[in-house]
C-alpha cells in the first residue's frame, strides 16, 4: 500500500464519519425540538428504541473514527521523535477504545432498562 492510498482513505474516513455526525446532530436538535424529553425514563426509553440505540452506536464509532484520524494526522505531522508519536498514539487508541467500550456500555445499560 502506498501512502498516498492511506491518506486517500483517512480523508475518506474523515468525511464520511464528519457528514454522519453532522446529520446525527440535526436529527437529534430535531428531535428535542418536537419531543423534549421531561425525565430519565423518557430519555432511557428513547435510547432503548433500538433503531435509536442503532443510530447512536454509529455516531460514537463515527465520532471514535473521526477523532483518530483527525489527532493521529496531526501527531504525525507535528511530533517529529518516533519513540514520542508511538507512545502518543498508543495512549489515544487506548483513550479512544476505554471511550468506545463506556459508550457501549451506557447503551446497553439503557437497553437493559
Amino acid at each position: 500500500m502506498t501512502r498516498g492510498a492511506g491518506g486517500l482513505r483517512a480523508w475518506v474516513l474523515q468525511r464520511i464519519s464528519a457528514l454522519y455526525l453532522g446529520l446525527f446532530v440535526l436529527y437529534l436538535l430535531a428531535h428535542l425540538l418536537w419531543d423534549r424529553p421531561g425525565d430519565f425514563e423518557h430519555w432511557r426509553d428513547w435510547v432503548a428504541d433500538p433503531a435509536v440505540g442503532i443510530a447512536l452506536m454509529l455516531f460514537f464509532v463515527a465520532l471514535l473514527v473521526h477523532a483518530w484520524v483527525g489527532v493521529r494526522d496531526l501527531l504525525m505531522d507535528y511530533v517529529r521523535a518516533t519513540a514520542a508519536r508511538v507512545g502518543l498514539l498508543t495512549l489515544l487508541g487506548i483513550g479512544l477504545v476505554a471511550c468506545g467500550l463506556w459508550a457501549l456500555e451506557v447503551l446497553l445499560m439503557a437497553r437493559m432498562g
